[in-house]
């Protein structure tokens, strides 16, 4: 049982880190929000994918916490750390535990890209509109056209993961 235990917060940290590196390293720049476009989100929905619930829930959220606080976006830390625990924890649901009903695994990966493009807008909308007024209504292309790249890049990546011994036990 320990080991279970200690596997999966293994597993958890090497998610936390693939979040951080999807979103830390390869920044597309969205012109007019000075925000950026990431490869992280994939990871995001993989990590409730593989891990469930709530091992996904917590690498999802720290690894995107840690981009925006080593990144500079300071202000984005809290809120981007429940955005993306968020989308960890239904895609967690989605895939693992409602996604029962239905044996296609690349529609539930597809669920759960959509899940990941609403919270993303909606969230960061609803952060934003605090802070920026409506001007915040210009974030939001620009995230989900970040929620749909999740939404491919963890199509193409799901059967890789998939095919880890690992990651499936």
């Amino acid at each position: 049982m320990k080991k279970d235990k200690t596997f999966r917060i293994v597993q958890a940290a090497l998610f936390a880190a693939l979040v951080f590196v999807g979103t830390f390293v390869i920044k597309i720049p969205t012109p007019g929000t000075g925000g950026y476009v990431h490869p992280g989100d994939a990871f995001v929905i993989l990590s409730g994918i593989f891990l469930g619930p709530l091992y996904g829930a917590l690498a999802a959220g720290i690894g995107s916490a840690l981009a925006d606080l080593i990144g500079g976006y300071l202000v984005y830390v809290p809120v981007t750390f429940v955005i993306k625990a968020l989308i960890g924890l239904f895609s967690g649901l989605i895939f693992v535990k409602w996604g029962k009903a239905l044996s296609n695994n690349y529609l539930k990966v597809v669920l759960c890209g959509i899940a990941d493009i609403l919270l993303v807008a909606g969230g960061y909308l609803i952060f934003e509109l605090f802070i920026y007024g409506t001007a915040a209504v210009a974030s939001v292309p620009a995230n989900i056209i970040q929620g749909v790249a999740g939404l491919i890049i963890s199509l193409i990546l799901y059967p890789v993961i998939s095919k880890i011994k690992e990651m499936t036990a």
